[in-house]
């Protein structure tokens, strides 16, 4: 079983940046297709980036595309992923979830569905101030 830990978040100016780390610990001999999602209060949990267990492919939902980068170094610290937010916007404060997927995935492989992924973090919050 793998363990994710969040962090990274924070408060931030409209129009500022964050960088969120996820660190897998447990089952980790493992490389994981990954992604974020966020909830913001009264809402439903929404995807927002995935990426393969590769790092060869990406993918991002679309209020977030070419603001948001999803990114890994499995040469360096295998499942742990990275967030790097910029441009940030009031609806983009939320809390931030990261997730992995347990069960097999090819090499470019990306997901969007949280029933896709197995072990979920407890969470980063984002605020965005005026």
């Amino acid at each position: 079983q793998v363990q994710l830990v969040e962090s990274g978040g924070g408060l931030v100016q409209a129009g500022g940046s964050l960088r969120l780390t996820c660190a897998a610990s447990g089952r980790t001999s493992r490389t994981y297709a990954m992604g974020w999602f966020r909830q913001a209060p009264g809402k439903e949990r929404e995807f927002v980036a995935a990426i393969s267990w590769s790092g060869i492919n990406t993918y991002y939902t679309d209020s977030v595309r070419g603001r948001f980068t999803i990114s890994r170094d499995n040469a360096k610290n295998k499942n742990t992923v990275y967030l790097q937010m910029n441009s940030l916007k009031h609806e983009d404060a939320a809390a931030y979830y990261c997730a992995a997927r347990g069960r097999t995935s090819s090499f470019s492989d990306v997901y969007a569905e949280s029933t896709s992924y197995d072990a979920w973090g407890q969470g980063t919050q984002v605020t965005v101030s005026s």
